[in-house]
């Protein structure tokens, strides 16, 4: 990845986009368009289809008739396996290329969007359709006169609405595993960031997908994902984004066919440094690089950082010297550190919870404010927000920005309080050298991740999900196939 091949991807003019259906690119029915924004600068890059229900109708159909066909949801899982091996090395192939499209859609910094999107998509591509024959069914235990089979089917038609923060990576947590499972899909990306999933419909194209497996339909939520969270031919509904949207799709699922629903919700996850931590240091970058990256729109973001009274102050300022190094510039540019956020409405509401948090008493440490404004992008200082108290709004609510609230406990006891005194569960982390509490805070936090002396870094191979607010259901790892897939018995009399 160098510099010079990074700024002529990013002068490549972008077509004006189209709706992925049946395995070819269309209009929306009325010829409906959304602008896209590059939050780098502020200006139009290209367009996306706007579908509404009648385009939702099509995607819809054309998964069902591919799933009834059998071509794919029928094949054999070697078949199956060879097609997502091969969409995984052409998503390796063009790594750079989906890498800028994306940041350029999104403003994810380079460093970050390259590891964490293309080359992520493609690991876990290959993750499931290595594991698509080695997931068996099961043999009951019977009289020797009864044969009992448990088998494993795919569910038919599956619908993923996914967010703009990793819109790959998270992409390929649902559509490689419902893929792998025998499903088809119809994928609604973020109306902010969909140019990359555009693309990955290509290239499941050219992997041999066929056509009608894969559907990528563009547009508003409040329009094209409601239609899909009412319609009564999508049996299931996985979904990564805000707790609003989480409620709405399970009304839609009652207001119609009871689909499944699976949802990966917000967080507000707390950080926690006892005094013993092995090295402070560390602790204050690594959490810094834990709220800060990705200009803080991270569902597992340590957005709440908890620090032992005794060694507060003393942290503060070494969480303080290591955000100041960070670099927030042109996510293209490979120095920097943190990139933009990805819209002006995004970044309204991030500065909307600056103004709330020091109305509510909370002491502003270091940024807060608006910067590089001249360029015509969206970019935020990385801000510390020090004195925070329980019940102040931002220690409470999810900015889903870089803004850090930070607490001070006195002891173990009231750092679990502390940990678990949001409404959400979704990650966490303990820093300390005393394996006993280690374990004991693994137990006491509730939350689908708990990092011990690190925060981020999990792989394909754990899941990823939350308790409470945070929704259910599971992310990645062999455990996701239990979203995309239902349990059919068979009970044969051999008398």
């Amino acid at each position: 990845m160098d510099q010079a091949t990074i700024d002529a991807l990013r002068q490549k003019p972008v077509a004006a986009q189209k709706l992925f259906i049946g395995g070819v690119f269309a209009d929306s029915r009325d010829g409906e368009t959304l602008p896209v924004i590059s939050p780098i600068d502020g200006t139009t890059l290209t367009s996306i289809a706007d579908a509404g229900a009648a385009d939702v109708d099509r995607a819809v159909a054309a998964a069902r008739a591919a799933f009834e066909k059998g071509s794919w949801s029928r094949a054999a899982p070697a078949a199956r396996k060879k097609v997502l091996l091969k969409l995984a090395d052409l998503i390796e192939k063009h790594a750079l290329e989906l890498a800028v499209l994306g940041v350029r859609d999104n403003g994810t910094e380079i460093g970050m969007a390259y590891k964490a999107e293309p080359l992520s998509a493609a690991g876990t591509f290959r993750y499931y359709a290595e594991a698509i024959d080695k997931v068996y069914g099961e043999i009951a235990p019977t009289a020797p006169d009864v044969l009992g089979l448990i088998h494993r089917e795919p569910l038919g038609v599956v619908a993923a609405i996914v967010p703009w923060n990793f819109p790959m990576m998270i992409g390929a947590w649902k559509v490689a595993p419902a893929l792998a499972a025998g499903n088809s899909v119809v994928l609604k990306p973020a109306e902010v960031a969909s140019l990359t999933l555009l693309r990955l419909g290509e290239l499941a194209a050219e992997a041999g997908l066929p056509e009608g497996v894969l559907n990528i339909v563009t547009g508003r939520g409040s329009v094209t994902g409601e239609a899909l969270g009412l319609h009564m031919d999508v049996d299931a509904i996985v979904f990564t984004g805000s707790g609003g949207v989480g409620r709405r799709l399970l009304d839609y699922s009652a207001r119609s066919n009871l689909k499944r629903v699976q949802l990966e919700l917000g967080g507000k996850s707390p950080n926690v440094v006892f005094a013993d931590a092995p090295d402070l240091d560390i602790a204050a970058k690594v959490s810094a690089n834990g709220i800060f990256r990705n200009a803080g729109q991270v569902c597992v973001a340590g957005s709440r950082l908890l620090v032992q009274s005794s060694i507060y102050d003393a942290f503060v300022e070494k969480l303080v010297a290591a955000t100041v190094k960070m670099k927030v510039g042109d996510p293209l540019d490979i120095k920097s550190d943190i990139g933009a956020v990805s819209s002006m409405e995004q970044l309204k509401k991030d500065l909307g919870h600056v103004a709330t948090a020091l109305d509510e008493g909370a002491q502003l440490v270091s940024g807060g404010r608006r910067i590089r404004e001249e360029s015509g992008g969206y970019y935020m200082e990385p801000t510390i927000f020090g004195g925070v108290a329980p019940g102040m709004t931002v220690a409470r609510e999810e900015v889903f920005g870089p803004v850090l609230a930070v607490q001070r406990f006195e002891d173990e006891a009231e750092a679990v309080r502390l940990a678990n005194g949001t409404v959400y569960g979704l990650a966490s982390a303990v820093w300390t050298a005393n394996l006993a509490r280690a374990h004991r805070m693994v137990r006491a936090i509730r939350a689908g991740v708990v990092h011990v002396n690190t925060y981020g870094g999990a792989d394909m191979t754990v899941p990823l999900g939350g308790f409470g607010q945070s929704g259910f259901g599971r992310d990645k790892s062999l455990h996701a196939f239990d979203k995309y897939s239902d349990l059919k018995t068979a009970w044969i009399s051999l008398a």
